[in-house]
């Protein structure tokens, strides 16, 4: 038998914020800032542990309702202003052996500060780490906004002088961007580091550290009420693929024998158009009917279940050969109904939604997916999030997901 990697995620938070006071626990675009981590680490299939490392009571209290453990208060002398992170971990790892007899493999690190976190990362970072033996950590990193070869210092003398140079270029600072090497900013989404390396080499990286990247549209690192402002708007108005908290995902199940398709904002782009005699059209992508017609092929069975009265999804579910119900008030209803009359498995079905009215449906199947532009509402509570909007191939995506997985 296999021994299961233990990986443990820690989210360090401190009581006594000064930029933001209370800023673990203030709310953030509906829930407590330290939420997202939290979650970000319970929802890792790799993860295996969850613990807040604080000395603040208060914060213990969130972090279990969120579902962390908290199995010790940290000592005053760790939470000062000052405090680094080796510390810190050092103590959540002496503490852990000493009073569990408990060793992780690996140890993440996520702070709380940098709360909007990609679906995956965590699972990605643990990855690349688990897969390179000779590595001793991996570090979160985006490409660096400014690039150091262009900056300056300024001599006591009153002139400049360049940051780096380089030996292969004369005066990069003059040269195009293009011309220099990517270098890239170090962000606190995620550190994942061996444990010998915090323990032995005392070092929260090591000597060989490796990179998950990540888009830099998920860069957040909040220091102050002006990041807490801007960022709360990119979470409540990007629809970014993020880590929501109060949803632990679950996998994908083992066999899937139905897929269930909301069509309006998952088949279509949501979008309606309405000529002067008040006929309406929609449209709809020809890669996802292709996807349809493979999926269909292989043996899968596919439903479509629409609030939508208009003929265009008679038509299109018609075309695409799916058995569909329209004009439906209560989805949930009906799709109960329908595995209960056809005999499917709920265990063995997943549901593919983009709106508030297709989330009473996610308990009653296997696994809920919702498409990039989904309601927010929607994005937190499903299981998968896809990369592709509602009519833009999302359903081609979870079609060829299906395909490659379960083929």
């Amino acid at each position: 038998m296999v021994k299961k990697t233990e990986v443990l995620a820690v989210i360090p938070a401190r009581g006594g914020s000064k930029g933001i006071p209370r800023k673990n626990i203030r709310e953030f675009a509906g829930y407590p800032l330290i939420a997202y981590s939290i979650a970000a680490g319970r929802q890792a299939e790799g993860v295996t542990r969850v613990l807040v490392s604080t000395d603040d009571r208060e914060i213990a209290n969130v972090a279990l309702e969120f579902g962390a453990e908290v199995p010790f208060l940290r000592p005053p002398e760790l939470a000062q202003d000052a405090t680094p992170d080796l510390p810190v971990f050092e103590h959540v790892l002496r503490w852990l052996r000493d009073s569990e007899g408990y060793q992780p493999d690996l140890v993440v690190q996520l702070r709380p500060t940098s709360p909007v976190r990609p679906v995956g990362l965590v699972d990605r970072a643990v990855g690349i780490l688990m897969d390179h033996t000779d590595a001793d950590s991996v570090r979160g990193v985006v490409p660096a906004g400014q690039n150091p070869y262009k900056m300056w210092r300024i001599h006591p003398g009153g002139h400049m002088l360049p940051l780096l140079t380089l030996e292969e270029i004369r005066e990069p600072y003059n040269a195009p961007r293009q011309a220099l090497s990517p270098v890239y900013w170090q962000t606190g989404h995620i550190d994942v580091i061996r444990p010998e390396v915090i323990e032995i080499k005392k070092s929260m990286s090591g000597d060989t550290i490796l990179p998950v990247q990540i888009d830099p549209a998920f860069t957040v690192d909040i220091d102050n009420l002006w990041d807490w402002a801007r960022y709360e708007w990119l979470v409540q108005e990007r629809n970014l693929p993020m880590v929501y908290p109060a949803h632990k995902a679950r996998p994908w199940p083992e066999k899937v024998s139905l897929v269930v398709f909301d069509f309006d904002g998952v088949m279509t782009d949501n979008r309606v158009w309405v000529n002067a005699a008040g006929e309406e059209f929609v449209a709809a992508h020809r890669g996802d009917g292709m996807g349809i017609e493979q999926l269909l092929a292989d043996g899968f069975q596919a439903v479509i279940i629409s609030t939508e009265s208009n003929p265009v999804v008679a038509a299109r579910a018609e075309k695409i050969g799916v058995p569909y119900f329209h004009g439906v008030g209560d989805k949930a209803k009906v799709l109960k109904t329908y595995l209960n009359n056809e005999s499917f498995d709920p265990s063995q079905t997943i549901y593919i939604g983009n709106d508030v009215n297709d989330t009473p449906c996610f308990s009653l199947v296997a696994c809920a997916v919702a498409v990039a532009d989904a309601h927010p509402v929607v994005r937190r509570q499903a299981d998968k999030i896809l990369k592709h909007a509602g009519g833009h191939g999302a359903v081609r995506e979870i079609c060829d997901i299906l395909l490659n997985r379960y083929r």
